[in-house]
């Protein structure tokens, strides 16, 4: 008897471990869905909602928004206006210009980290990554590279093996994200992607093949070529895709 009812006590515990383990994954999943809204700038930087439009856009429930609301308010992504609702943060080029920087510093030591730790099963997907990006560089569209481009940021996370960073890195890697895509998707000439593509190549192998210089100079290439955005993006892109608030330019 003493043991059915240890027996029973475990399918309890395990029961009642059930809903919370479907909350944790309804409160990623519905931040992951608006991260998503937020770099293809379907949310627009600058617009003001409801939690209620969130809802209504995601098709999640109240609770798993309001954490993932409170989550991007902390990574500066939402900014909660009381009494006014929630407001997509607008872009600021010159701040987001030094996060760039900040990511740059922090990337260094994340970088060098996974070419140092990464295991057998790191450097294979890595190297399978690599592959696909050299089979599929001139026909990536932008929708397909930021899901891949997801997929490397958390492979070098899980390779460095240290928890902490995933929460400081996550969100400059979504403002980076979101820049990408409006620098692809808005310029005037569309930029080709290739550029992009070649620089995460080169950080890929240099990891896989556990050369922790070279990852950490092919990282800061690839930062210094983000970076060079930011300098056609400050004089040609058009401001109200940064704030929609602002009134977008005439064109002849």
């Amino acid at each position: 008897m003493a043991r059915r009812a240890d027996l029973l006590t475990v399918v309890k515990a395990d029961d009642a471990a059930q809903p919370r383990r479907n909350r944790v994954n309804l409160f990623e999943l519905a931040y992951q869905r608006i991260e998503e809204l937020l770099v293809r700038c379907e949310l627009a930087p600058g617009r003001f909602l409801a939690m209620q439009d969130l809802q209504d856009i995601t098709g999640f429930g109240r609770t798993p928004v309001h954490h993932a609301v409170n989550r991007l308010a902390a990574d500066t992504l939402i900014v909660i206006r009381p009494r006014h609702g929630l407001q997509i943060a607008p872009i600021d080029l010159a701040r987001e210009r030094v996060l760039l920087h900040l990511r740059r510093d922090i990337e260094r030591f994340v970088i060098r980290l996974a070419a140092e730790r990464a295991g057998p099963s790191h450097r294979n997907q890595m190297l399978h990554m690599e592959r696909l990006l050299r089979e599929k560089r001139d026909g990536l569209t932008l929708a397909e590279f930021n899901t891949l481009d997801r997929r490397i940021d958390q492979m070098v996370l899980a390779a460095a093996g240290e928890p902490f960073l995933e929460h400081t890195l996550r969100p400059l890697h979504t403002i980076f994200r979101r820049i990408g895509f409006i620098y692809h998707a808005h310029m005037a000439e569309k930029p080709s992607l290739e550029g992009s593509i070649d620089h995460h190549i080169a950080v890929l192998n240099a990891i896989a093949t556990r050369n922790a210089d070279r990852a950490v100079a092919a990282s800061d290439a690839l930062i210094a070529f983000v970076d060079g955005m930011f300098d056609e993006m400050e004089t040609r892109i058009d401001p109200s895709l940064l704030d929609c608030s602002v009134e977008p330019l005439l064109t002849t």
